[in-house]
């Protein structure tokens, strides 16, 4: 079959090539026109998630959305905020916000907007803090007496100090393009970052639209350098510059060919899609190099051989190793499609089709190129250079098969300690963890974080069986000393109630008595204060805080961090606080972005350890069959499982946690570590059936395939030191780590694969005759 291919190859080389730039060209064109950004996070969960459905149920029903927070702060007045030029930015900031068609109509909350509840002569009176904007001192005075006085402002939407204040923007239900709307509010504020006053923006919204903002960026700085990178560690390889284009061409065509059948179908690039370019032009070179490190062998050992013959016995050597690597890397890729996280799904889906591509380019591209260009002009070795370069790999081998065992037992060592470290890996899914601390959103979130109760939301909510329970005071009492337990934690800024309403009211039409701030005693008080503030105000403020028939409510948390670890906690105190008050007769549900967000990160472990086992089992799978024996899967895939074990021990160790990105490090691992392990195999298998003893088999296959490992590993390790440049830390640790992980992965083919073979004496290897060869 092969030679049938490589023939037609290279009867019509141009014509192999021009169908291939057509076709490149189509998907080029794809990707120009229909290639989009997807930052908006509620896309990354699955719709049909038990939790999310749940989740999404309450956010309309109390109308929970995301929110714009713009922060405004002026440290150069003595009177802060309090001044007429700051109160004027503040409201034609909140005026700009409101006619965005992105922004709920009246959910603009800032002085602008906020009401005053107050008590008068004639009961109960909910108005604006003023109708005109204060411009004289004493109107400016009296502002800041009325917003101290009133804590559900005070502190909340104006800070303690006074200096700086809150614009919170409620965006619509619904989708929304985050950069579009993150480009708009940068607009709105330009004009009023010069003055004396400084701006903040922050909120789930800009982190999304900040990510859509710095992922291009993030892609045209590191696939250049990785580019060049591999480059220039390609020709130092393969000493050719014919080569080195042709195996470039190869990575840069699957990557385009990768990207374009996405752009195609629809589907749009999520943020961890942008690694997909980095890890095709890492993992492309790996077949080109094994292909032209064996043809320039040949060429050194017989520089008088024709060309064609040269390049069908590279072909024929070599098309069953680069077949089995690329099968075997693609499915440690499509094992993330197990995975309940769609973009980690199209991950693993499009990077294993850019894998299959690279194996087509190479066993096409690859001929057809070397026809038309020419095989690679080498300088050829004096034999005793050439002897030089196989020293290493001699002494490697009779080193690991004099110490065999010693290699297994230090393995297993290495092993256990590693399995104790990946005891303490912790998940997180923390968007801001994604940019570092000189980031204006990050910047942002510190400010907002130490000046007021947090940018994070988390949303809980007391299910009743009975109408009108949460009039109840006993209950409405119990869930006021949950809100003051939860804000003495130093993570927690503020709670917020239909308690926070009732405390008010309740002071207000007792003459503003401090000991009437407390939720009234009676039902029928609770019940007459609700129906005063529903005549008096708008009637919506308590719809998003209990639902029509009294019998939901809901309490507002505003948190000063969105890691996963924290929110776990928090949940896990609250649930411990109903179990043990008058709440444990009501069901504690949790919605809004931080606990959807926990939920994200639980089914990122899940997938993580599901997509490992699938990987390992199934590459076992396919390497016993390809061999047509289970020694060599188990061969192949020890190596794997102990490079995956140490990965994951140095993230336990490092304090690494497990997310969105670094969660593809052991797909990644299995998919490219298994290649070093085939290509060891196939040449153990090439020398074994062919009646060499064990010890030059061993010799012979480690000269050979461990200088093609080596060079391959080099290459892809500078690949993914790349990312260690990326805007974003989480992909830094991936780079790292995956570096890391194939560097072990070498290390033990090269050793413990080595050591295997000398213990077991597959017969897949050693009980093979002559005549039984298969076509290699």
């Amino acid at each position: 079959m092969i030679d049938k291919i490589t023939d037609w190859v290279l009867k019509f080389p141009k014509t192999v090539l021009i169908i291939i730039l057509i076709i490149t060209a189509f998907f080029t064109f794809q990707i120009y026109d229909n290639a989009r950004l997807e930052t908006n996070l509620d896309k990354y969960k699955p719709d049909d998630h038990p939790e999310f459905v749940a989740s999404e149920e309450y956010e309309d029903l109390f109308g929970i959305n995301d929110a714009v927070i713009v922060a405004v702060e002026n440290n150069s007045n003595p009177n802060g905020v309090y001044n007429a030029e700051t109160l004027k930015m503040i409201d034609q900031i909140s005026l700009a916000l409101e006619k965005l068609p992105e922004v709920a109509k009246g959910d603009v909350k800032s002085l602008t907007t906020a009401d005053n509840i107050k008590g008068s002569d004639f009961g109960l009176e909910v108005d604006p803090f003023y109708q005109k904007l204060p411009e004289s001192q004493a109107e400016i005075d009296q502002l800041r007496e009325d917003v101290e006085a009133n804590k559900m402002v005070g502190g909340r939407i104006v800070a303690e100090d006074g200096n700086s204040a809150l614009i919170m923007a409620e965006l619509k239900a619904g989708e929304i393009d985050r950069l579009e709307l993150y480009q708009k509010v940068q607009e709105i504020v330009k004009p009023y970052r010069s003055g004396s006053a400084k701006i903040y923006i922050a909120g789930q919204p800009v982190v999304e639209g900040t990510l859509a903002h710095l992922m291009p960026q993030d892609m045209q700085k590191m696939i250049p350098i990785v580019i060049f990178i591999i480059l220039f560690v390609l020709f130092l390889t393969l000493h050719s510059f014919k080569s080195t284009l042709l195996t470039m061409l190869v990575v840069l065509f699957s990557t385009i060919w990768a990207f374009g059948l996405m752009s195609y179908l629809g589907i749009p690039i999520y943020a961890v899609s942008t690694m997909i370019p980095v890890m095709l032009i890492a993992l492309g070179v790996a077949d080109g190099i094994h292909l032209l490190s064996h043809l320039n062998q040949e060429i050194k050992a017989q520089p008088e051989r024709d060309k064609l013959e040269l390049i069908k016995d590279m072909q024929q050597q070599l098309w069953k190793p680069v077949v089995m690597t690329s099968i075997t890397t693609a499915a440690g890729f499509l094992s993330l499609l197990t995975s309940d996280v769609l973009p980690i799904r199209y991950f693993g889906l499009f990077t294993a089709v850019g894998v299959i591509s690279a194996m087509f380019f190479s066993l096409i591209m690859i001929p057809a190129g070397l026809k038309v260009l020419g095989l690679p002009n080498l300088k050829i070795k004096k034999k005793e250079q050439q002897a030089a370069d196989r020293k290493f790999f001699h002494r490697l081998s009779q080193f690991v098969r004099t110490n065999r065992r010693a290699v297994v037992i230090i393995t297993i060592i290495i092993t256990i300690i590693a399995a104790y470290g990946a005891s303490n890996i912790w998940i997180d899914s923390s968007m801001l963890n994604k940019f570092t601390e000189d980031e204006e959103i990050s910047q942002a979130d510190n400010f907002i974080n130490q000046n007021f109760g947090g940018t994070t939301q988390l949303n809980l909510i007391f299910k009743a069986e009975e109408n009108d329970t949460f009039k109840e005071p006993e209950y409405l009492k119990d869930v006021w000393e949950l809100q003051n337990q939860l804000e003495e934690r130093e993570l927690i800024g503020t709670t917020y109630s239909l308690n926070d309403y009732l405390r008010r009211i309740n002071k207000v039409m007792n003459e503003d008595q401090e000991e009437f701030n407390r939720v009234p005693d009676s039902r029928d008080l609770v019940a007459q204060y609700l129906l005063l503030y529903s005549m008096s105000g708008d009637p919506e403020d308590l719809d998003r805080l209990i639902d029509y028939d009294y019998r939901q409510l809901h309490v507002q948390l505003s948190l000063k961090t969105d890691r996963t670890q924290e929110i776990k906690s928090i949940i896990a105190e609250i649930e411990d606080f109903a179990a043990n008050s008058s709440l444990k007769e009501f069901e504690v549900e949790f919605a809004g972005s931080a606990y959807t967000n926990m939920i994200f990160s639980g089914l990122i472990l899940e997938g993580q350890v599901l997509s490992l086992a699938i990987s390992l089992v199934g590459v076992f799978l396919l390497l016993s069959l390809l061999f047509k024996s289970f020694a060599a899967g188990l061969i192949g895939v020890l190596p794997i499982a102990v490079t995956a074990v140490v990965n994951f021990g140095l993230m336990g160790g490092l304090g690494v946690s497990l997310n969105t990105t670094t969660a593809l490090i052991s797909s990644i691992a299995v998919g490219m570590g298994i290649d070093y392990a085939i290509h060891l195999l196939s040449r153990y298998q090439y020398y074994g059936i062919r009646g060499f003893n064990k010890a030059e088999t061993a010799d012979k296959a480690i000269n050979l395939s461990g200088r093609a490992i080596t060079f391959n590993a080099v290459v892809v390790i500078a690949g993914f030191m790349v990312l260690t440049f990326s805007e974003f830390p989480p992909n830094r640790e991936l780079g790292w780590l995956v570096s890391t992980a194939l560097f072990v992965s070498l290390i033990g083919t090269l050793t413990l694969a080595v050591a295997l073979i000398d213990i077991m004496e597959p017969k897949f290897i050693f009980n093979k005759r002559k005549d039984d060869q298969n076509e290699e």
